[in-house]
């Protein structure tokens, strides 16, 4: 069989350090930031999801392909991640509703991925080290090419991604005659964060990331929101100032992951490149408000910074990481905005978040009736 005789390669990170493993298909070179997931389910999810632009997936569960995929799984609409390391690729696989193998998803994406990797190690390496750079290849005749490729990759701090996953023309989501109507700002809008809008009674406008204020406007919604996305959210001046208007207007605003850090730098909070990130579906995040703990799907490398948010009298945080305190949500004292760092729309089996949907309903609702 073809897996056993498969073409050796390389994960070579920025600081030289090498890790050894084999490809999986498809041959070449891939580059990107190297960064891990936790899940122990939703490959295809994590593969599609256009927040991972970019990177380098490490996926820590040991088995990755065992149970196939099936169209209805997808965040987007391909691949998003620069390329996949695995210990174990699976290339059989079961499951009752599986339309086909993982190898099959990846050769239609021409997406490079390798495997048996000592994922573990690699893990505890980033974990020490922190996500960096890096690249995997089976062209692994001239290592010292390689590492001058490597060292030509822009680093993810201070870079923009969004403009290279959203959508280039507007489109509409949901059923035209709900009884609400959202401007979404796509900077790598979830497909789930689009159905769980719509289940809502919601009908989703959905905008390039450079869309304006006036034109989100145009068609008179009840409520606006702010995607997910990849990248650094500081570049993203013209974002910035479009929640700037919709938050000076008190209009219902809604934020997720990249969306809440584009919220907090409205504010005047800074944002940082956090030493790892959050990738998984277990984190677990305490809400200050109701004092209960929620087990979350996170998917960021940038965060908001705490002691600013904490002194801003405008800010109220509403969520916290239990793991590293970090801020995973506010909301606006005296304007309708909220947004939260991880994602509601994520239910890999808790649905402990899901309620953030209803809130921001509530909210519209609330606005309505106020008018």
């Amino acid at each position: 069989m073809k897996y056993q005789s498969r073409k050796k390669a390389i994960v070579l990170l920025a600081d030289g350090t090498i890790f050894y493993g084999k490809a999986v298909g498809k041959e070449g070179t891939a580059f990107g930031e190297v960064c891990f997931n936790t899940g122990m389910t939703g490959y295809q999810e994590i593969f599609t999801d256009p927040s991972y632009y970019g990177q380098l997936m490490v996926t820590t569960n040991a088995h990755i392909g065992n149970y196939g995929t099936n169209e209805d799984e997808v965040e987007s609409d391909s691949i998003k991640i620069a390329g996949l390391i695995v210990k174990n690729f699976s290339y059989v696989y079961s499951r009752e509703n599986a339309e086909g193998s993982l190898e099959t998803f990846l050769e239609k994406n021409n997406l490079l991925a390798i495997s048996d990797v000592d994922t573990r190690a690699l893990v505890s390496y980033i974990r020490e080290n922190g996500a960096m750079n890096a690249l995997i290849s089976t062209e692994i005749d001239d290592i010292d090419k390689l590492k001058k490729d490597l060292a030509a990759v822009p680093d993810m701090n201070g870079l923009e991604l969004a403009s290279k996953v959203s959508t280039k023309e507007p489109y509409f989501f949901g059923n035209p005659e709900a009884k609400y109507k959202v401007s979404a700002l796509d900077l790598g809008i979830k497909k789930n964060i689009l159905r769980n809008l719509a289940k809502r009674d919601v009908y989703v406008k959905v905008f390039p990331y450079d869309a304006s204020f006036e034109e989100m406007s145009e068609w008179n919604p009840d409520g606006y929101f702010l995607s997910n996305g990849p990248g650094d959210p500081e570049p993203l001046k013209q974002v910035i100032d479009t929640a700037k208007e919709i938050i000076a207007k008190d209009l219902p605003l809604f934020g997720i992951c990249l969306g809440h850090q584009i919220i907090a730098l409205a504010n005047g909070i800074s944002t940082f490149k956090m030493h790892h990130g959050h990738r998984g579906i277990n984190h677990p995040v305490k809400n200050l408000i109701t004092g209960k703990g929620e087990i979350t799907s996170q998917n960021h490398g940038f965060s908001i910074n705490r002691e600013e948010t904490e002194e801003n009298p405008e800010l109220e945080m509403t969520h916290l990481h239990l793991n590293d305190d970090t801020v995973m949500g506010i909301k606006m004292k005296n304007k309708n905005c909220f947004s939260v760092q991880y994602h509601p729309e994520a239910g890999p089996g808790p649905n402990d978040a899901v309620y953030l949907f209803d809130q921001f309903i509530d909210n519209m609702s609330a606005a309505k009736v106020s008018v």
